[in-house]
């Protein structure tokens, strides 16, 4: 199995680092379409989804391999006790090193399926914020301004579908390369008045960095990593070009 790299096999856990542009789940639509969970199972048996990690998303999926294993994981999980970093490319450049956002998410809160903001009727909603590094954006070969990039490391206390892109994009801050949260602020200067540059990486610049779950049979608390994919990896390199 090439392109699904394995980061944790035992006979409780199985950790895979999923590539981007791969569901994590069948398609509602159309259970026909490869997924994830699909293609491990040929090899590894039945497995249980633990979480999910959108299409276009890439990095560290955990997957129990009992019955026993799932429920302690779901457990976890339920109670907020797993830590969870992503990684992520956005557009503009946060004054701050450290934020934490607590507005509160209504999922399919709009004709698009979005997750919106909502004051009145959604749910609480946490994620911390550290900035790992800001680019002007203007390589050598590229002449003129270009909005900046920033990478920013994110830290979601609660597991709502399209959190950490909800509330980067409420910030100003959108993903780059993000099809659905990218215009919430059509007023914002830096994102749409200066151009956006044309990175290497073609998709949601999103990246499931580590992850640390206790072991449902030993106990012991256990932190896995899946570095950077490759168009991460030349995006990071053309922008410090």
């Amino acid at each position: 199995m090439s392109e699904i790299s394995i980061l944790y096999l035992d006979d409780d856990l199985l950790v895979i680092d999923k590539p981007a542009g791969l569901r994590s789940i069948a398609d509602g639509y159309d259970p026909s379409l490869p997924h994830v969970a699909g293609l491990l199972q040929a090899e590894y048996g039945h497995l249980w989804t633990v979480h999910r990690l959108d299409k276009d998303t890439s990095g560290v999926m955990v997957f129990a391999r009992t019955a026993d294993a799932h429920a302690h994981l779901n457990s976890q999980f339920e109670q907020r006790q797993v830590r969870k970093e992503y990684h992520a490319l956005v557009l503009g450049r946060p004054n701050w090193e450290q934020h934490e956002v607590t507005l509160p998410l209504r999922i399919n809160g709009d004709r698009r399926h979005r997750t919106v903001i909502d004051p009145a009727r959604g749910q609480p909603a946490a994620t911390s914020l550290r900035v790992l590094a800001r680019y002007p954006a203007r390589p050598q070969n590229h002449p003129g301004a270009y909005a900046p990039i920033s990478l920013i490391a994110a830290f979601p206390h609660s597991g709502y579908t399209h959190q950490i892109r909800a509330h980067l994009a409420a910030l100003r801050l959108p993903v780059y390369g993000d099809p659905l949260y990218k215009s919430q602020h059509p007023d914002d200067r830096a994102v749409q008045v200066l151009p956006v540059p044309d990175l290497p990486i073609q998709r949601t610049a999103l990246h499931a960095r580590r992850i640390t779950i206790t072991h449902p049979t030993s106990g012991q608390q256990r932190t896995i990593d899946a570095a950077y994919p490759l168009d991460f990896q030349e995006t990071l390199a053309f922008l410090t070009a």
